[in-house]
């Protein structure tokens, strides 16, 4: 999988509740820094993920990814059940040589 198509499938599985696919994506040392916290681990994230996210009948809308040498950035809105905009994002994802995904930073 290329890392396009990577960054598509994390969306993908993270609003489909696939979390054993979305679990794939992530190195295991996979970090995620986000403005309200930061998930130190890819265990931690996706504990948050399954159980603790207050809304989980979300979408992410991508408008744009953008490549680098070093990585990927996403933009995008996040819609709730009703397709209402919740807020707009960017991510950038770094890539481990395995080409798992070893770092998220969120800016809103």
């Amino acid at each position: 999988m290329d890392r396009d198509s990577r960054v598509r499938a994390y969306y993908q599985r993270l609003d489909d509740g696939e979390y054993a696919e979305l679990e794939s994506l992530l190195h295991p040392t996979f970090v995620q820094r986000r403005p309200d916290r930061t998930f130190e681990d890819r265990a931690s994230f996706l504990e948050f993920m399954r159980s603790e996210r207050p809304l989980t009948e979300t979408t992410h809308k991508l408008t744009t990814v953008c490549a680098s040498e070093g990585g990927r950035a996403a933009s995008g809105h996040l819609l709730d059940a009703n397709g209402d905009e919740l807020f707009a994002f960017i991510d950038v994802f770094e890539f481990g040589p395995d080409g798992r995904l070893t770092q998220l930073t969120t800016y809103v």
